[in-house]
């Protein structure tokens, strides 16, 4: 097996897509810059189904929190959490800003990210591991 840290939080969460797309229409750029990295809008708007993909990444970023301890409004900026993925189209966080300095005063230094969707509902489980 790969890793030798020890698993430090778990977090979830299910986000519904049409809430998503209602929020994205009425507010527009405003939620998206406020939410999303520049790379995730790129990412995400570039599907088929945008909704669903800033729903996904929305369920990553609350998930990530949860296992911060923390919530929305906890001091952490949305858009420091970012969704990427590996050369091999697996997801991955890039941590920043307030969110960064927040995981190294955990001592967080790694995350797995599992990212599932339907025409619903997006749904994502964060792991974080301490060294």
């Amino acid at each position: 097996m790969r890793g030798t840290g020890m698993i430090d939080a778990v977090g979830i969460d299910l986000v519904d897509i049409a809430r998503i797309e209602k929020i994205r229409s009425k507010w527009k750029m405003k939620f998206l810059k406020r939410v999303y990295s520049d790379g995730e809008i790129a990412y995400c708007e570039g599907r088929a189904a945008p909704a669903q993909h800033y729903a996904a990444r929305f369920a990553v970023k609350e998930a990530f929190l949860k296992c911060l301890g923390i919530g929305i409004g906890g001091g952490v900026w949305l858009r420091d959490i970012e969704v990427v993925h590996d050369v091999g189209g697996k997801p991955a966080l890039k941590i920043n800003g307030t969110a960064g300095d927040c995981a190294r005063s955990k001592e967080l230094n790694r995350t797995h990210v599992s990212i599932s969707h339907t025409d619903r509902s997006a749904t994502a489980v964060v792991i974080t591991e301490r060294a």
